[in-house]
């Protein structure tokens, strides 16, 4: 039985290696080694093409992490700090909303968690330092995310609302790496069920209307706790078995 087919949503970078200078679809391996550990095997999506045919395909799908997301999606000004990638969200966008409509099982993280918020009507804040007045929830300013080792995260708890999905996951207390500056503001669609105790902000969103939606501020894929990674692979397993 083939392994149920997880997507992977990508970036579209200039990059440079050797005498090449070239566009290429890329994500950090770290995110496909999750997948494949947990049973799935990864394909990437790239965005240069958005289409959402491809989730017909798919047994589920993560909505990886990244750079921020566009405020013009929920119609604020941009703050000085935030940079975007306005091929990246349209492409998104319309993949998280089909894939909502469809009922296939996600996961969000990071990016891909505040991205469910912004696909349903949701709002995030900018720049979390203005909010919170302390920098903890990402590395030092300037570091490039691709590069950075796992030192250079954040760490900081999570509390998690009892008799959710994501407290049947990861119980009521986890320690978690961190490395953003945008976070959930107005969740759409989404319920808040995980906060920083510290300040509130949003850490886990679900979706109970959905047969599995979670969403993650922080980067599993980059740690040993893949637990996220493994219910939803199962989630897909699931999915695909109803299907047929």
């Amino acid at each position: 039985m083939r392994r149920p087919l997880i997507g992977l949503t990508a970036y579209a970078e200039q990059v440079q290696y050797g005498r090449n200078d070239l566009l290429a679809g890329m994500l950090p391996m770290t995110y496909v080694k999750a997948v494949h550990a947990t049973g799935g095997r990864a394909v990437l999506i790239t965005p240069d093409d958005p289409g959402t045919d491809v989730l017909e395909a798919l047994d589920g799908i993560v909505f990886c992490g990244g750079g921020d997301i566009d405020p013009a999606n929920w119609g604020a000004p941009p703050h000085p700090a935030t940079e975007v990638d306005k091929v990246r969200d349209l492409s998104e966008l319309m993949l998280m909303r089909a894939a909502l409509d469809a009922g296939l099982p996600m996961l969000g993280v990071c990016r891909g968690m505040q991205m469910m918020a912004v696909a349903t009507g949701g709002s995030l804040h900018q720049h979390l330092p203005d909010l919170v007045g302390h920098e903890r929830h990402r590395a030092a300013a300037g570091t490039d995310p691709l590069a950075a080792n796992a030192s250079d995260y954040g760490r900081h708890d999570v509390v998690v609302e009892d008799e959710t999905l994501a407290h049947r996951l990861f119980g009521r207390y986890l320690t978690v790496n961190s490395f953003h500056h945008q976070a959930i503001a107005d969740p759409g669609a989404f319920l808040p069920v995980g906060w920083c105790p510290d300040d509130r902000v949003i850490e886990i969103v679900e979706h109970p209307g959905q047969p599995f939606a979670l969403g993650v501020q922080w980067h599993p894929e980059r740690t040993n706790d893949l637990r996220s990674f493994e219910a939803l692979v199962e989630a897909a397993v699931r999915g695909r078995a109803v299907a047929a």
